[in-house]
This record gives C-alpha cells, sequence and structure tokens, in this order.
C-alpha cells in the first residue's frame, strides 16, 4: 500500500510542480451570480448557469413542493423501483422540447455520453468524434468496442476523407459537442447531417452548452433547422436547465434499447424528486419565456462590444469566452489577481485544454447586469 501512496505522492508533486494541480472552491451561493467566500462577496464568472435559473424562485419551489411531495431521495434505479411520476413527465417535456419521439434521463451528462456510446456500438462499428469533444464522449468512446476515429476540429474535409474510406454498410456514428465547451465555438452541424446522409453514418450531437442556450433555447437541432435529421440528441439539466442530470432524446426504438443496454442508466440510483421537478420548472420557463435567451444574447453583445472598444478582436456567439494565454503560469497569475478583486474567473490548464492552451475561461449568465460585466472586463483587460 505505502508503494502505491509513494506513487500518487510523486504525481501530485510534478502536478504542483507543473502548475496542473486543482482543487475545488468551496463558497456560499447567495444568487444566480454572487457568492460568499469568507464573509466576502465575490462575482461569479465561472458558473455554466447561463440563464440564472438556479435561484429562479419557481424553479426553488418547484424543487421544495418535490420533496415535501415525494421525500428526498429515490431509493433504487429507475429498472428497480426509482422511477417516480416526475421522470415519466420530464422525459416526456425533453422529447417535446427537443422535437423527438422520446427521451431518457441519466443521473448526469457524462453518464449519458459515456451510456449512449458504449451501448450503440460494438466491434464491427466506427466512432467518428471530434479532436476537442468533451471528455466524456472520449471516454464513451474508450469503453465502447468501435474503433474510434478522430477528425480534426471542425474539419469537414478531413470528416469526408474518414467517411469515405469505410464501409458503407457498417455502423458509423458520428460524435460532436454542438457549442464547445472550453472554446465556445458552435460546430457546423448541418455540414455534418449533410455527410452523415451522403455516407450512411448515424448523427450524435451533445448539446450540453447548447440546450437553452442556441435557437430560441431548444438547442443546436433547432439553431440549424435540423429537426428530424439528427440521430441523437444529449443534453444534461445542470447547465441551463439548473439542476443535475443528464439525458438522450431520439427515435422510440433507441431510447427502448438504450433502456435495456446503457449500463449507466441501468446500475445508478435514480435522481431525486427535487432534481427533476427543478429541471420541469426550468424547461417550462425556457419554452414559454424568451426574454431569459434574449437576454443572455444581449449580455454577450454587450461584452463583445466592451472587447473591441479595447481593440481586442473576438467574435463570440456563445456565452463561453476563452481569453488565451498559453502559459499555466499566466492564467493562474490572472485568475489570482482577479480573485484579489472578488472575482471568480475559472484557469483551464490541461488535460483539460491542449498543452500550451491554457486560458482564462469567461461564463457569462443572463442574470449579469451590465455593471458586472464592465467591471470584469475592465478589470481582465488590465491583466492581459
Amino acid at each position: 500500500m505505502q508503494d502505491n501512496l509513494n506513487k500518487y505522492l510523486t504525481e501530485i508533486k510534478f502536478l504542483h510542480q507543473q502548475q496542473l494541480y486543482r482543487k475545488p472552491i468551496t463558497y456560499i451561493p447567495i444568487s444566480a451570480t454572487k457568492v460568499l467566500k469568507d464573509n466576502e462577496e465575490f462575482l461569479m464568472m465561472a458558473s455554466n448557469n447561463y440563464l440564472g435559473l438556479t435561484h429562479h424562485p419557481q424553479v426553488k419551489k418547484a424543487a421544495i413542493k418535490a420533496i415535501e411531495k415525494y421525500g428526498t431521495g429515490s431509493g433504487g434505479s429507475r429498472l428497480i423501483s426509482g422511477s417516480h411520476i416526475l421522470f415519466a413527465k420530464l422525459e416526456q417535456a425533453l422529447a417535446e422540447f427537443k422535437s423527438t419521439e422520446k427521451a431518457l434521463v441519466f443521473n448526469t451528462g457524462y453518464m449519458a455520453n459515456v451510456g449512449t456510446i458504449s451501448a450503440l456500438t460494438n466491434n464491427n462499428d466506427y466512432i467518428i468524434s471530434d479532436e476537442l469533444n468533451h471528455a466524456s464522449i472520449i471516454d464513451g468512446c474508450r469503453l465502447s468496442k468501435a474503433k474510434t476515429l478522430i477528425y480534426r476540429h471542425k474539419n469537414m474535409t478531413d470528416l469526408e476523407n474518414i467517411l469515405k474510406n469505410l464501409p458503407y454498410s457498417h455502423t458509423k456514428l458520428i460524435v460532436t459537442d454542438s457549442v464547445f465547451s472550453m472554446d465556445g465555438d458552435i460546430a457546423p452541424l448541418d455540414e455534418i447531417a449533410y455527410l452523415a446522409h451522403k455516407y450512411n453514418a448515424l448523427t450524435m450531437v451533445d448539446d450540453a452548452h447548447a440546450t437553452g442556450v442556441l435557437g430560441k433555447g431548444h438547442g443546436s437541432v433547432e439553431h440549424f433547422h435540423l429537426q428530424g435529421k439528427i440521430d441523437i440528441q444529449l443534453g444534461t439539466l445542470s447547465k441551463a436547465l439548473a439542476s443535475e442530470g443528464g439525458f438522450v432524446a431520439g427515435k422510440k426504438i433507441l431510447i427502448e434499447y438504450l433502456i435495456n443496454k446503457a449500463r449507466s442508466y441501468i446500475f445508478s440510483t435514480a435522481l431525486t424528486p427535487a432534481d427533476i421537478a427543478s429541471s420541469l420548472e426550468a424547461l417550462s420557463l425556457i419554452a414559454n419565456d424568451n426574454s431569459l435567451v434574449d437576454k443572455l444574447y444581449d449580455n454577450i453583445s454587450y461584452v463583445q462590444d466592451l472587447f473591441q472598444q479595447n481593440n481586442i478582436d473576438i467574435n463570440l456567439t456563445t456565452p463561453i469566452v476563452p481569453i488565451i494565454v498559453h502559459s499555466n503560469e499566466k492564467a493562474l497569475q490572472i485568475a489570482q489577481k482577479l480573485y484579489e478583486k472578488h472575482i471568480i474567473l475559472s484557469a483551464i490548464r490541461p488535460p483539460t485544454v491542449p498543452q500550451n492552451q491554457s486560458r482564462l475561461r469567461l461564463a457569462i449568465s443572463a442574470s449579469h447586469t451590465q455593471e458586472d460585466l464592465n467591471f470584469v472586463i475592465t478589470e481582465l483587460i488590465k491583466l492581459l
């Protein structure tokens, strides 16, 4: 045992030396954009709470009501005893929201990706994946028995060159994030759908950072007007939907297959009633109130204008703002100086991003005020 502990200690020391060591930041949330740490108020600029719904009174009320009516936990996996009535309501609402026949809720977006990819492919199949896809997609590919082929980021020529050399009759699954979490750019889903049709491939898109953001909030398929043309839509309940969990939406037969084959679904205790109820309420708010997404994009445009006024050329299409500074040390230094100004902003380093691509990741919320954004961008620009 001691030999193993020494090995782990050596690795921890190496991470410190390379300025790659990470640890959680503990704080008390007091609003959608403010937190308390050491009894002082900080502005949160690192959260994926894109629409600020974590503190929306109707969302909180729905969670409290669910606890009072259904209790605090599910008590078992979905296929044993954990499928309380709220699951059926949420899965129906998600299917309608994503314009699909059916949907299935997983415990996290990570588990949705891992479970879906590994269930849908076998050793005779091919997975074709964007090089900057999320770790959960990468791990799903690793767990699958299929052969995984990587295409250059958003490079449709490279994707087509891979597809044209694969057997037409074999199962081929093209997997991509719709909004890339560390760069904020959008996958060319319309071109991917065209190539998939041309080469007889399935399409799978992870809308983790697009649900509640792209289109009128329904995600990338709505954004590109591809309803009925994308086979598998994944998403998370933990970002714009302000709760916890993940989901898959698609054809009825796909969902029935995953219920019986996706191990991360089958062998996990189900989410709590509060998780499901808060997701349902957030989904309803997005579907029925375009002002939430409109406010988010007003803030995105405002931040872009602030950068341009300071002669920084940046083209923002989503709430994710990457400021690439290359070195780990510089990213940490800037994040620390912003922290001293009571701003929490993430310093992103490998392995989350490639070597020499360390960055500050700014996440804009509909709940940020123009005063908040002025303050953050002014302080950030001073340090670049």
